[in-house]
């Protein structure tokens, strides 16, 4: 159960409503029985909703005390004759919907902190929160409905859309950002890139006169940094879903859906497709293009092209199977000569 203390006091939902929101099917069950929270199957009692996707825990979920377990067709004989049942396609993403009706994002009561310094030219839509050591400096338009936690900085002209979440300490410029987006603790978005030109007597920064444009329901995590183009434009597409630590280095264009887990690092730019999945700690050299529904084994380092829908791994990135098969290689060959 989440502590209340943070996450206030969940709903009281019944298992048909429970239904409705995950499209499931009730494989067994009362569909006026009703839950008051979501837990996992080892803590659950008989008022909680737990899942299985994962068939490791196969075992818990036999001796689960669960009232409610949401389950894949297949698992519904290994279930205790008590609980009621949820038939999803895809567990994790039902449990997902469950615990977000449970614990509704709070609406904002549209405060603007008075410790908060706003510049008059700036327009704040209603309904949004402005917290204690806001800077909003001048002509910035902020959307309906929004949250800019304490301490956050958005320098001059920056657009944020609806529904649009900034967490404390955060630091937005030169960008425009979509609706639904949030933007987690200690990030930074829209400063200089690392562009300089060599010269004998020392390096000569290049102006970046781009910009960084954000789509809708993007996450960018805590300490991120996200550089502005030097001319084209940063580009994160819509849905991206981006981990803590990743450094999105000038004009680097991130197509919809992809994923990048932490401590990525991503050269100038490079250009990545729709719904890739890149590994945490992997590197990109700058000027290469990553083609759609691709995955980057984590750590890897990607120094040439990578054809759409491939899985690669290594460093130097090669495919998957090729890398392990001369991984084995180099195991057996290292054992003969020891």
């Amino acid at each position: 159960m989440a502590d209340p203390r943070f996450f206030g006091a969940p709903k009281t939902l019944t298992l048909e409503s429970l239904a409705s929101i995950t499209n499931s099917k009730i494989a067994r069950g009362n569909p006026q029985a009703k839950f008051t929270d979501v837990a996992p199957l080892t803590a659950a009692t008989r008022s909680n909703v737990s899942f299985l996707d994962n068939k490791r825990y196969i075992s818990q979920f036999s001796r689960s005390n669960a009232g409610a377990c949401v389950i894949a067709a297949a698992m519904v004989d290994r279930a205790p004759e008590e609980m009621s049942l949820l038939v999803a396609e895809d567990p994790y993403l039902a449990y997902a919907l469950i615990a977000a009706a449970f614990y509704p994002k709070p609406l904002f009561d549209g405060n603007i902190s008075k410790h908060a310094m706003i510049a008059p030219s700036a327009v704040i839509g209603s309904g949004s929160n402005i917290s204690h050591g806001t800077v909003i400096e001048e002509n910035v338009r902020i959307g309906s409905r929004c949250w800019i936690g304490p301490n956050v900085v958005i320098e001059p002209h920056c657009l944020i859309g609806n529904d649009t979440r900034i967490e404390a300490n955060a630091s937005l410029s030169y960008c425009i950002v979509g609706d639904r987006v949030h933007v987690y603790q200690g990030a930074c978005i829209g400063q200089d890139g690392f562009g300089f030109a060599s010269s004998l007597t020392g390096a000569v920064r290049v102006p970046q006169l781009g910009r960084v444009i954000i789509g809708n329901d993007v996450e960018i995590g805590a300490n991120t940094t996200i550089d502005r183009g030097a001319g084209p434009d940063t580009v994160i597409g819509p849905g991206c879903m981006i981990d803590n630590m990743v450094h999105i280095g000038h004009n680097v264009e991130i197509g919809a859906h992809t994923i990048i887990v932490s401590q990525v690092g991503i050269s100038g730019s490079t250009k990545i497709g729709n719904s890739v999945v890149i590994g945490g700690q992997s590197g990109f050299a700058g000027h290469i293009e990553i083609g759609d529904g691709a995955k980057i084994a984590a750590r890897s380092g990607v120094f040439r092209n990578i054809e759409p829908g491939i899985t690669v791994a290594g460093f130097p990135a090669k495919p998957r199977r090729q890398w392990l098969k001369e991984h084995v290689i180099i195991s057996k060959l290292t054992k003969k000569r020891s």
